[in-house]
């Protein structure tokens, strides 16, 4: 699973902070947004995301000598429950009955948003002979249940309480007798009603019909499934938990226009007389129930392959001459996978889907990945790629081993899945486009982590003590587990690292399991004792803060390196390597760190230009480090790492207004090999600064308008367009930028253009609107809802009507700004707000409260508009659509929060 990065939550975690034109954690066009709306008018969207920073303690720190360091193992971790009582012991689900092999046939009514479902389950006791059987089955109809035996139906007793179902089986089994159910039920998704969610799904009804009813002209007529984390249940019965495992065989009867994708291969289609067909899809391995998945549509299938496993896409027609740019990597992918665990790709085929208003950013079902529709793109779009859409393929496929392959036994374990999947994006940027890239996808993904643990909502990682399942798909699972992850691999060794993952899946494959099991698999391949490291990162909580001094005692020819341990709470056993720079040379010293503070002391000959404390960049840790300019300076030049260079960046960017070693330090980094690091430096100079300015504006115009990352040039443009007071006498590097091939650098110079050309700007939009696309479209809504009249509000709103899930968010400020201030029939308003509510209640209460801040705009300007009217009939209908616009609140309030 991962989070749909173009959502509030996933914009911090998957936009690169050097990207434009972004809503700050919300969408790509916030600075847009807040330039054309926000800044003249004095609206502010008002929503806090993180809230609240635990204090800190200065514990007591003591210097002890590291001549003899050695590694300690660290005292047992006891994990105790909270005083919330919602906070009891998360236990993995009991295993009374297993799954054996379940087989479904299903149809489809659209009208309705009904599935009609038969299904027939196999099952057996696991241990401990038993005469009932509980399913899950959540908000059916259920029409019959009976035991199949000697080739006829037997009805069979049971209890329904729209949530499970109670059988009473005919007689007690025992763990060698298995027996088949039959079962004819409704399942009703859009009827359901607990349809919560979390930050990386935002809704739990199982089945999605979308456009059923074929009145929405943007969209295809779709249905899919979404089963993580228990919603499976929603559309047929079964133990909805993440520790069983069954065979399946999927037959769906559709539409004979529609394509159709589920798990394993299609053994068979048969056209019906009645103008559908049906398809029957087959899984010969065993599945958890989450992961099953149908997909019905209008989509074609682009082939591919991976030695003699079809690899295929399925999109719609008009995507389809792009599939391969979109997916292209994926065979390649599963070969490097491959490779690096020593497990082949164990599943028949390969396919990925996009499917409209997906709730997440995609989904890991076997064979069959789901994704959400920001993965379209033209080839335009994708001259700005920034490894975004990529990094989710990379992830959903990692998901083949660790999810898939070995599922998590518990939601408390979710490690074992989320952690791998979040690591391996930074895997596949290492192999395929080099270690910066990597590491910056990494730091950043740490940075994020970081946010979220100072919010107050810090946990451990296998976490035994969550108040809702959805709260572990957060970022200390994904995030900090996949950097704990890259910790481990430092530590062990690559070799030892990915031996040990063979070994876990090897032993492991098909069967769930958790995070001991992999502890074990690491113990037996390196024969070292982890049990430390387990319970430092995957059963305690936090991360260490670390602050590093020097001592250089040059009459003793004496280094001391003095880190202390800052954080409140536990201390952290760390091991790192200490690099020392001097005469031209590097010396490496791998210690281990124990207590609250510790010095390690080095002898030289000649002084060093650089002592590098965590010279491999890879502890999980926030550091104030006390080097020099000319410590930093010598680091950016000399030492390698994408993050060695960017702590050089920050580093001297606090002394450039005083250090011209640092300010010239800046200007190379502006041509440094690495884009990511030229928006750095970009980023960090302080163009009010007079010493800075003059030297940077050369570089900075020649960035924006030769460098060969769009990034990069619109990083440089806005950095030059930053001063609105400047604006105008910049307006031929911007006319200049309004002729870029990047749509990302088009966005970002008619934001700056109509900041003090507006009238122009609004031309410019007007004429480029028809073959705009985003973000292009997103900064052309602002501008025409901003400076433009009534005449242009069927652009914006078919940019808002037209698309789906997150994206959406970017059109519907300048879309309630229009209705709001330019748009006065009352019926158009209504519609307008109708459409609204509705899409906040599609993003669910956790983002759906970002729509609601925008509603309570519009009903603050449509009430100013009320109050100024001179004439009665008028200010009585503008106060009738801003009682409208209340009335959609006071709705979601009490949708969105039930």
């Amino acid at each position: 699973m991962t989070v749909n990065p173009y959502s509030p939550a996933g914009a911090a975690r998957r936009v690169p902070q050097n990207y434009p034109v972004r809503l700050h954690k919300i969408s790509a066009v916030m600075n847009n947004l807040y330039r054309l709306f926000y800044r003249p008018l004095t609206i502010l969207l008002g929503v806090t995301i993180f809230a609240g920073h635990r204090a800190q303690a200065q514990s007591q720190t003591n210097d002890s000598s590291a001549t003899a360091v050695q590694q300690q193992s660290m005292p047992l971790l006891e994990v105790h429950a909270g005083s919330d009582p919602l906070r009891d012991y998360r236990a993995t689900a009991e295993r009374i009955t297993d799954l054996v092999d379940t087989r479904l046939d299903v149809r489809f009514d659209f009208a309705k948003r009904y599935l009609y479902g038969k299904e027939w389950v196999t099952l057996q006791p696991h241990f401990y002979p038993t005469d009932s059987l509980t399913l899950d089955a959540k908000g059916m109809d259920i029409h019959r249940v009976a035991l199949l035996k000697n080739g006829r139906q037997v009805p069979l007793k049971y209890r329904y309480d729209s949530l499970q179902l109670h059988i009473q089986l005919d007689k007690t089994y025992t763990r060698d007798q298995r027996y088949t159910l039959y079962l004819d039920y409704t399942a009703r998704p859009d009827e359901l009603k607990m349809s919560g969610g979390s930050a990386a799904i935002t809704s739990s009804k199982g089945l999605y019909f979308i456009n059923p009813d074929g009145k929405d002209p943007y969209k295809p007529t779709e249905v899919w499934t979404q089963g993580e984390s228990e919603s499976s249940s929603v559309w047929f019965p079964t133990i909805d938990k993440p520790n069983q495992k069954t065979t399946e065989q999927i037959t769906m009867t559709v539409p004979d226009e529609y394509t159709t994708l589920s798990n394993g291969m299609l053994i068979s289609q048969k056209k019906n007389n009645d103008g559908t067909r049906t398809d029957t899809w087959k899984m010969k391995h065993p599945n958890s129930p989450y992961l099953f998945m149908m997909a019905a549509g209008p989509f074609s299938i682009v082939k591919d392959h991976w030695k003699n496993i079809p690899v295929n896409y399925y999109v719609e027609k008009a995507y389809a001459p792009y599939a391969r740019a979109i997916f292209g990597h994926t065979p390649e992918m599963i070969g490097f996978y491959s490779d690096i665990l020593g497990v082949p790709y164990q599943w028949s085929k390969y396919a990925q889907i996009v499917g409209r208003d997906y709730v997440s950013g995609a989904m890991e079902n076997t064979t069959a990945t789901l994704h959400g529709e920001f993965l379209y793109q033209t080839d335009r779009q994708m001259l700005d790629d920034d490894y975004r859409n990529e990094s989710v393929i990379a992830h959903e496929l990692f998901h083949h081993w660790f999810g898939d392959l070995v599922t998590t036994e518990s939601w408390s374990n979710l490690t074992v899945n989320e952690s791998f999947a979040d690591f391996s994006e930074m895997l596949w940027a290492e192999h395929k486009y080099g270690q910066d890239l990597a590491d910056q996808h990494s730091y950043e993904a740490m940075q994020d982590y970081f946010d979220f643990a100072r919010s107050g909502k810090d946990h451990p990682l296998v976490n035994f003590y969550y108040a809702d399942k959805e709260d572990v798909f957060d970022q200390v699972t994904y995030q900090k587990g996949g950097r704990v992850l890259n910790m481990l691999r430092n530590y062990v060794g690559k070799d030892a690292f990915f031996s040990a993952l063979h070994q876990y899946l090897e032993q492991n494959k098909f069967k769930p399991a958790e995070a001991q099991q992999l502890r074990l698999a690491f113990e037996q391949v390196t024969g070292k004792d982890l049990s430390w490291f387990w319970n430092q990162w995957y059963y305690g909580e936090g991360y260490p803060k670390l602050d590093i001094s020097y001592r250089y005692e040059d009459d003793l020819h004496l280094v001391r390196v003095i880190v202390r341990q800052t954080q409140s709470g536990r201390v952290f056993q760390l091991p790192f390597a200490i690099d020392i720079y001097a005469g031209g040379k590097k010396e490496r010293h791998s210690v281990m760190m124990t207590e609250r503070a510790d010095t390690f002391t080095y002898h030289y000959r000649v002084r060093p230009d650089l002592v590098n404390v965590d010279g491999d960049k890879t502890l999980l840790t926030e550091k104030e480090d006390h080097k020099t300019v000319s410590n930093f300076v010598y680091q950016y030049h000399h030492a390698p790492l994408y993050l060695d260079r960017l702590e050089a960046i920050e580093g001297c960017a606090k002394a450039q207004s005083s250090s011209e070693a640092a300010r010239q330090l800046l200007l190379d980094a502006l041509k440094d090999k690495f884009e990511g690091l030229r928006s750095a430096a970009i980023s960090h100079l302080d163009l009010k600064d007079e010493t800075v300015r003059p030297a940077a504006l050369p570089l900075l115009t020649n960035l924006a308008l030769r460098d060969p990352k769009s990034s990069v040039r619109s990083d440089a443009l806005q950095a030059i367009t930053g001063d609105s007071a400047t604006l105008s006498s910049h307006d031929e590097l911007i006319q200049q930028a309004l002729k870029d091939s990047s749509l990302r650098v088009e966005s970002t110079a008619l934001d700056a253009f109509s900041a003090y050309n507006p009238q122009q700007a609004y031309q410019w939009a007007k004429q480029h609107s028809r073959e705009a696309e985003a973000p292009l479209t997103e900064v052309i809504c602002a501008v025409l809802a901003r400076y433009g009249d009534a005449a242009d509000f069927p652009y914006v709103a078919m940019n808002f009507d037209r698309n789906g899930s997150f994206q959406k968010l970017a059109y519907t400020q300048p879309y309630l700004y229009m209705l709001a201030q330019v748009i006065t029939a009352t019926d158009t308003v209504k519609n307008g707000l109708d459409k609204t509510k509705d899409f906040a209640q599609e993003l669910g209460p956790r983002y759906g409260a970002y729509v609601m801040s925008m509603l309570e705009n519009f009903v603050t300007l449509k009430t100013r508009q009320a109050d100024a009217a001179a004439d009665d009939s008028q200010r009585t209908a503008l106060r009738e659509q801003a009682g409208y616009g209340q009335q959609a609140i006071a709705h979601l309030q009490k949708t969105l929060n039930k």
